[in-house]
Parts: C-alpha cells; structure tokens; sequence
C-alpha cells in the first residue's frame, strides 16, 4: 500500500509556493440578511407582471343594474388592455338567447375598454356573457345580470 505525503502548514498558513492563506473575514450577519432582503426584493419586483392579469374595473350597464330605460350598448373596462382578436362579449336575452349577432370592438377612446351596439331591449333579465385575453396572456371568462324595467303607464 501507498502513502501520500501531505505537506504540513506552520501556524502562520503559508502554502508551499510562500502565498497566504489567511482566511477572509467574516461577514457580519446584519450585512447577509440586507443583502438577502434586497435580493429577495429584487426577485419580487421582477415577477410582479407575472401576476397581473385583466380584470372587469366597471361596466355599463352595470352589474345587477335596474334600468327604465334599454341601454344602446354595454361596455366593458379593464384594467390592462386585451387582445382584440380574442375579445368575446354578448348579451342573451330572458331566453339565453344571444340578442345580436354583432361582434364587440375595441373602444375607440380606451384600449383597455371593449363595447357591443345593442338593438332596443324589451323589458326583462339579461345576462352579459365576457370572455377577454389580456397581454398577458391570462383568459379572463365571465357573466353578469342586468334588468330593464317595464315601463311605468302614464297617468
């Protein structure tokens, strides 16, 4: 069997060649744990869009609404913009029967708003059915209600 001779270091931690071997110093813990923090912040900050996705901020006519009168269109804000080419928005009737065959747009004045031309309404329960993807690529499907109201006779 073969030993290996392994030199042995004199107190003062030269290596053979004469260079130092002095450990470094030590970190104080206050400055880890910053550095930890600003890197865990650093990594938040820049997963944040991740996250986001669109979501409905205000519609017209509004969820639940009781409307006297027929509203000549809905229309939808969010808030991120969304693809128009997958932007789905109808409106059913009492029946679930779609009211229009009309396809939604982009709003002119708002990219991040979608609208539907509505034909006059007769009184009764309708159901807005949305179906938008955002820029970021998260589908956001929905539904809500809304009334018109008979109106009342003239006395």
């Amino acid at each position: 069997m073969r030993s290996i001779m392994v030199p042995a270091l004199n107190s003062s931690l030269h290596s053979a060649r004469g260079a130092s071997l002095t450990p470094a110093p030590i970190l104080p813990l206050k400055w880890l744990m910053a550095g930890g923090i600003l890197i865990f912040a650093f990594a938040c900050l820049q997963s944040a869009p991740a996250f986001a996705h669109a979501m409905l901020v205000k519609a017209e006519p509004a969820r639940r609404a009781q409307l006297t009168q027929a509203p000549s269109q809905v229309r939808l804000w969010f808030n991120e913009e969304v693809e128009k080419d997958y932007a789905s928005l109808s409106v059913l009737d009492p029946a679930k029967s779609p009211v229009t065959d009309a396809l939604p747009r982009i709003a002119d004045d708002d990219p991040k708003a979608i609208v539907l031309a509505l034909p006059e309404l007769a009184p009764g329960k309708y159901t807005v059915k949305f179906r938008v993807l955002s820029v970021d690529g998260h589908v956001v499907d929905s539904s809500y209600d809304f009334t018109v109201k008979s109106k009342a006779p003239a006395k």
